[in-house]
């Protein structure tokens, strides 16, 4: 007990806690790398293993596909032989243009401002660890629970139109499918999601 008061943090005291089961195990002073939770057998690791390089690939990977999930159709609507694609803007656009400003700010939101939101929220993290910025730390923890939480709301666009697909579908008078953009913002949404289940919040503390 008097190294665990007088460690500043459970990695100085030599402490790690199990992923998978939660056990607060004290690891042995040998230098082993291969640790298994004496509970669930799951390896142990002071923090999650190349977070960082992990977390910047994803992270790099949604922000370029970004580009061609925005601009490329995601939605393609044939009515009576006639055919029109429509990006995620468009929408947005035909919604306000109708006077429906709730769905319209509902899209922008989920499709545009929070995958945005996540990116830039991730870099900024990401930048403060690598150059070690030491201020608005708590600030930065709880931008990060933010992201962890908002996440799972990214997909809303892409379930509206699979929604659409299975009602609006009349054979040879109507039907709406997802376009070329689709896959990219399945891509976006994938990424950020794996990036923010990779990093490892610990290290914003390490500074």
């Amino acid at each position: 007990m008097p190294a665990l008061s007088a460690a500043a943090t459970a990695r100085d005291a030599n402490l790690a806690l199990c992923h998978d089961c939660h056990k607060l195990v004290a690891l042995p002073q040998t230098g082993n790398s291969h640790n298994l939770c004496p509970r669930c057998g799951a390896g142990l690791h002071f923090r999650k293993p190349a977070s960082l390089n992990r977390t910047w690939a994803l992270v790099i990977t949604a922000l370029t596909l970004t580009f061609p999930a925005n601009i490329l159709p995601i939605m393609n609507v044939n009515f009576l032989g006639g055919s029109d694609a429509s990006t995620i803007m468009d929408g947005i656009i035909y919604f306000f243009q109708e006077g429906s400003y709730g769905i319209g700010l509902v899209i922008l939101t989920a499709s545009i401002l929070v995958p945005c939101f996540k990116i830039v929220g991730l870099i900024l993290i990401l930048l403060s660890i690598h150059f070690r910025w030491k201020s608005w730390l708590r600030h930065k923890a709880l931008l990060f629970r933010i992201i962890e939480f908002i996440g799972r709301w990214s997909m809303l666009d892409i379930f509206v139109i699979s929604l659409l697909q299975v009602l609006v579908n009349f054979t040879n008078i109507s039907s709406i499918s997802a376009d070329s953009a689709a896959p990219y913002f399945v891509g976006v949404v994938l990424s950020t999601m794996f990036a923010a289940i990779t990093f490892d919040p610990r290290l914003l503390w390490d500074a």
